[in-house]
């Protein structure tokens, strides 16, 4: 299915296929790809407000926001910065989805390298816990290999790191086993989360990450 913009008082446009919105678009809200006229990252991103939950809407925004990786990735900039995601906010008063935009554009972080990051750390930040950095790189004043947790609390020196389907072949194996021995050299924690402890809102995750702080010595805030 293709969705299409046609400016309000353009002529119908019925083709197979073919889904048309009437809205106001402007002339630095569009880009080109292989030739084909498109909307920008940004105003793409606010579209969607009309069709994504709230948590759709962040990943996509973090995955919008986030610095890529020079040696995986074919550029070295972010798709667009937060203040093109508000700015797309304030420029269309009154459009389809805007609130979830709003709600969504205050949960978005910089430094999320993939979905199931990113709805990790909302569920773990809903359930109460305290907010983890992204993918920030650990000090190895051993002098041995670095660590960089997908989310990590320094102060609690916890660890988190999510592991996907490519985590069961063997050379990923070797390297995870590594990187445990690496968080155990180093004094730290490491909680390993996967695809079964997502299920159910999270809940499994939210209880490993919880008991791994508390034992850390971190204490929910008294009401």
């Amino acid at each position: 299915m293709f969705h299409v913009i046609r400016p309000e008082g353009a002529a119908h446009l019925n083709r197979p296929h073919v889904v048309v919105h009437r809205m106001k678009l402007y002339e630095d809200e569009l880009t080109t790809v292989d030739g084909l006229p498109v909307t920008t990252v940004e105003r793409t991103w606010l579209d969607m407000a009309e069709m994504l939950t709230v948590d759709e809407l962040v990943v996509m925004g973090d995955s919008c926001v986030r610095m890529p990786r020079v040696e995986f990735e074919a550029r070295d900039t972010p798709l667009c910065a937060l203040a093109d995601l508000q700015r797309m906010i304030d420029r269309h008063k009154g459009k389809r989805g805007l609130r979830k935009a709003k709600e969504a554009l205050r949960l978005i972080r910089m430094g999320s390298d993939s979905p199931q990051e990113s709805l990790l750390r909302l569920a773990i930040v809903r359930a109460g816990l305290p907010e983890p950095e992204l993918n920030a790189p650990i000090e190895a004043r051993d002098g041995g290999r670095f660590l960089q947790p997908d989310l990590s609390y320094k102060k609690y020196k916890i660890g988190i790191e999510y592991e996907g389907e490519n985590h069961g072949n063997e050379a990923q194996v070797v390297r995870d086993i590594s990187r445990s021995e690496r968080y155990e050299a180093l004094g730290w924690t490491e909680v390993r989360i996967s695809k079964r402890h997502m299920v159910n809102s999270s809940k499994s995750a939210v209880a490993k990450i919880r008991t791994a702080l508390i034992q850390a010595g971190w204490r929910p805030a008294r009401s």
